[in-house]
C-alpha cells in the first residue's frame, strides 16, 4: 500500500527550491540590467565573465566557476585566449567553451573591420590593440602576416605558422608566394613571445631581413615586424633593426636571401 505525500510536503519542497534559485536569478537580472543600462564598460572582468557563462550555462553555478577560471588563468583576456583543452580542463562545458570562442571571435572581427576600412599604417594604436587581442596570451609562438593593399588597408590577416613555446618556423618563400596570390603591396609581420618579453632575438631580425630582400624586387614592402609580449610590444623598424625605405638601394634589393626556411625565437627561452 502506497501513501501519497501530502500536498503541503510538495509545496514545502518547491518553496525551498525557489528560495535557493531566487537570489541567483535576481543577481543575474541585475547584471543584465547593468550591462544594458549602465554599459558593459562599467562591469568588472569577473562580472562580464559571469554574464557570458550564465548565458550559455543557465543552470551552472557560474560565480564559483568564474573565480576558479580567474585564479587559474589570471585575467579575462587570458580566459578568452585559452585553447579548448585548457578551458575543458578548467571545468567548462562544451556550450561554455563555445561561448568563450564566440565572444573572442566577435571582438577580433570588430577590430579587424576597422583595419579593413582605413590605412593600417595610420591606425597604429588600433593595430597594436588588435595584435595584442589576437596573440598576446597564446602559450606558443604564432607567426602572423598582415597583407595590405596599395592604400595600406588590410586585405587579410593570416597565421602562417604555430610553433612551440620558444620557436616557430618561418618559410620565407611561402610568405612571398602568399603575398603574390593575394595581390598584396605591403606586409606587416607579427609574432608573439609567450614569455611576455617582446625583445627581438637575432633570429627575429635575420628572418625579417630575409623576407625584405626577397620582397623588395617584387614591389612588396615590408613595413615592420611587430613582436607582441603581454601588454608590451616591440617594433623592429622603430628599433632601427630593419632598413628604412630611404636606405634600400638597388644592391640591397637584389641581394640573395639566405635559406627559404628560418625561424623566429623568443630569446628568453634559448
Amino acid at each position: 500500500m502506497s501513501i501519497e505525500p501530502k500536498r503541503g510536503d510538495h509545496l514545502g519542497r518547491l518553496t525551498a527550491v525557489v528560495g535557493t534559485i531566487r537570489p541567483t536569478f535576481d543577481r543575474r537580472q541585475r547584471l543584465r540590467q547593468c550591462l544594458i543600462k549602465a554599459g558593459a564598460e562599467n562591469l568588472p572582468d569577473y562580472e562580464l565573465l559571469q554574464v557570458m557563462l550564465f548565458t550559455s550555462n543557465p543552470h551552472t553555478d557560474v560565480e564559483t566557476l568564474v573565480q576558479e577560471l580567474l585564479d587559474r588563468f589570471g585575467s579575462l583576456a587570458e580566459v578568452l585566449s585559452a585553447d579548448t583543452d585548457a578551458l575543458a580542463a578548467a571545468g567548462l562545458s562544451l556550450p561554455a567553451i563555445a561561448g568563450v570562442k564566440f565572444v573572442r571571435e566577435v571582438a577580433l572581427r570588430f577590430m579587424r573591420a576597422e583595419l579593413h576600412q582605413r590605412p593600417v599604417v595610420g591606425s597604429w594604436d588600433k593595430l597594436i590593440d588588435y595584435c595584442n587581442a589576437q596573440i598576446a596570451y597564446s602559450e606558443v609562438e604564432e607567426f602572423h602576416i598582415l597583407f595590405l593593399d596599395r592604400k595600406n588597408a588590410l586585405i587579410k590577416d593570416e597565421r602562417q605558422q604555430r610553433g612551440t613555446i620558444d620557436h616557430t618556423p618561418v618559410y620565407t618563400r611561402e610568405v612571398i608566394k602568399r603575398a603574390l596570390e593575394l595581390g598584396a603591396s605591403a606586409l606587416i609581420l607579427v609574432h608573439n613571445h609567450p614569455s611576455g618579453d617582446p625583445t627581438p632575438s637575432g633570429s627575429d631580425i635575420s628572418v625579417t631581413n630575409d623576407i625584405i630582400r626577397i620582397a623588395a624586387p617584387l614591389g612588396i614592402t615590408v613595413y615592420d615586424h611587430l613582436i607582441i609580449g603581454r601588454g608590451r610590444h616591440a617594433s623592429l623598424r622603430e628599433l632601427g633593426l630593419i632598413p628604412s625605405e630611404t636606405n634600400r638601394t638597388g644592391g640591397d634589393q637584389g641581394a640573395s636571401a639566405s635559406p627559404q626556411y628560418s625561424g623566429v625565437h623568443d630569446q628568453n627561452h634559448t
